[in-house]
């Protein structure tokens, strides 16, 4: 016998002589080579909005920079979440107190995910007097796990990469391993520990 029609006493399938059969083997083995690649995480790369995507559930979301006629319904936006979904405190829990969050928050470089004109996602690079930027990215309850957050990161990153930002952070709670698995999938790395939180970044 020949070591490649026998491996262990079995028969290695891709030796087979039936032309058919080959075939079989080898569409499943490239169906498992695209299934592998599918569940690899995606790399975030940086991209320039104006972009127009399409999500998980077929929505057309519009990415583009923030102008001051997005406030009000970038303060609804921020109204809808629950209590469960701030994070570190932010955004705040009254209208009052969102408007005044944002107006310290909106001195830095943003851009909105709008759909239908509605702001359903919002990220920002806040400068912190250092000359580094602070990250805040948020996407609307009703928005979330459809990939709207993947593309608003890139085109954040590409909007603040333009504008001139040259090192970016952000704080992520220890506890929340797919939060760091997703901005680590945007470049960003851990560079230090404090309390219950982590500290990220990466340079533009």
């Amino acid at each position: 016998t020949y070591f490649g029609e026998k491996i262990g006493g079995f028969r290695n399938p891709m030796s087979t002589e039936d032309p058919e059969e080959a075939t079989m083997v080898t569409r499943l083995l490239n169906s498992i080579r695209t299934l592998t690649a599918s569940l690899r995480p995606r790399r975030i790369r940086p991209i320039v909005p104006p972009v127009t995507v399409t999500d998980a559930n077929d929505r057309e979301v519009q990415i583009r920079q923030y102008s001051e006629s997005d406030r009000n319904s970038l303060v609804t936006m921020y109204d809808d979440f629950d209590p469960t979904q701030r994070a570190q405190g932010v955004p705040p829990r009254s209208v009052e107190a969102i408007r005044e969050w944002l107006s310290d928050a909106l001195d830095g470089i943003h851009v909105v995910a709008a759909v239908n004109n509605k702001i359903v996602g919002h990220i920002g690079f806040v400068p912190d007097g250092t000359g580094r930027h602070e990250l805040m990215i948020f996407v609307h309850p009703d928005y979330q796990q459809a990939g709207i957050g993947s593309d608003l990161i890139a085109a954040g990153l590409g909007h603040a990469e333009q504008a001139g930002v040259t090192y970016v952070w952000l704080s992520v709670e220890k506890r929340k391993r797919y939060q760091q698995q997703f901005y680590n999938r945007a470049g960003f790395s851990l560079v230090n520990s404090s309390g219950m939180t982590y500290r990220m970044s990466r340079l533009l």
